[in-house]
C-alpha cells in the first residue's frame, strides 16, 4: 500500500507556537508530529510513502531522509503553493500504477484501522472513501452528506446541529480515478472545493467510512497543545526504527 502525505501548507495560524519548522515537524512530546502519523500508518502495512512537500521543504526532507524504517520515501517538491488538490495533483505522478493508494492529510492523526478502511473500500466498489470522524465542532467542521448506503452526497452536511461525521483526512482511492479531473485543473487547487466535487459531479463511487477513534487536527494552536495527551498513548515502534532510515 502506497500513501501520499500531503505536507506542504505554511501553518500560519501555528506560527506562534512553532516559529522555526514547518507544521507536519512541530514537536509533539519530543517527536516530529510527522513521525506519528508515518509510525501509524507503516504499522498497518503502508510500504512506500510519497510525501507532498512545499514550504520548507528541505527541513522536511532532511528530517525524514529517503526511509520510513523500512519503508521507501520519494518526494513531490512544489515549486510555488498547489493547494491541497494541486500537490495531490503533482504527488501522483509518483504512484506505482495500478493500486489503490492513500492519501493523508499532513496536519492530522486519525487512527482508523487500514484493515476496515481496505475492506469496506473493496465491498462498496469504491472510487474513493473517506475517513469520517465524529465531532460537535460544527463550526470548524461542517460535516458531510451520506446516504443509507455511505455514499457520500455532498462535503456539507444537511443540518449542522449537534454532532457530525466529518472528514478525517484519510483517503483511500482507487487507480486511475484522478487522471478523470486532471487535465483540468492546473496551478493552485482545493481538494475539497474542487477536486472532489469534479468527481461528484461525474458520480464517481464516493463513500464514507465512520469511524470512533483518535482524532486530532493540528492547525490550531490549542489543538496543537492538546495533541501530547492524544498522542501520548500512541505506539512509535516505525517511528523508533527511523533511526535507522538512510539518507540520500
Amino acid at each position: 500500500m502506497q500513501a501520499i502525505i500531503l505536507a506542504g501548507g505554511k501553518g500560519t495560524r501555528l506560527r506562534a507556537e512553532v516559529p522555526d519548522l514547518p507544521k507536519p515537524l512541530a514537536p509533539i512530546n519530543g517527536r516530529p508530529f510527522l513521525e506519528y502519523q508515518m509510525s501509524y500508518w507503516a504499522d498497518q502495512g503502508v510500504n512506500r510513502f510519497i510525501l507532498s512537500v512545499g514550504y520548507m521543504a528541505e527541513s522536511v526532507i532532511e528530517q525524514v531522509g529517503d526511509h520510513f524504517g523500512a519503508a521507501p520515501v520519494i518526494y513531490a517538491v512544489e515549486d510555488r503553493p498547489l493547494g491541497t488538490g494541486g500537490a495531490l495533483l503533482l504527488a501522483m505522478r509518483q504512484l506505482k500504477a495500478g493500486e489503490p493508494f492513500l492519501v493523508l492529510n499532513g496536519d492530522t492523526y486519525f487512527d482508523l484501522p487500514l484493515s476496515n478502511l481496505r475492506h469496506f473500500h473493496e465491498a462498496r466498489h469504491s472510487d474513493w472513501t473517506l475517513g469520517l470522524f465524529q465531532t460537535s465542532d460544527t463550526k470548524r467542521y461542517l460535516g458531510v452528506g451520506l446516504d443509507e448506503d455511505a455514499r457520500l452526497i455532498s462535503l456539507v452536511a444537511p443540518t449542522s446541529e449537534g454532532e457530525v461525521w466529518a472528514n478525517g483526512g484519510v483517503y483511500m482511492i482507487s487507480p486511475d480515478v484522478l487522471d478523470r479531473i486532471a487535465d483540468r485543473f492546473s496551478g493552485e487547487v482545493s481538494l475539497e472545493r474542487e477536486i472532489i466535487p469534479s468527481l461528484l459531479d461525474l458520480r464517481s463511487s464516493m463513500y464514507g467510512l465512520r469511524h470512533r477513534g483518535r482524532f486530532i487536527d493540528i492547525g490550531l494552536p490549542a489543538d496543537y497543545r492538546r495533541a501530547a495527551t492524544i498522542l501520548g498513548p500512541a505506539m512509535m515502534s516505525s517511528g523508533e526504527a527511523n533511526g535507522n532510515r538512510r539518507h540520500g
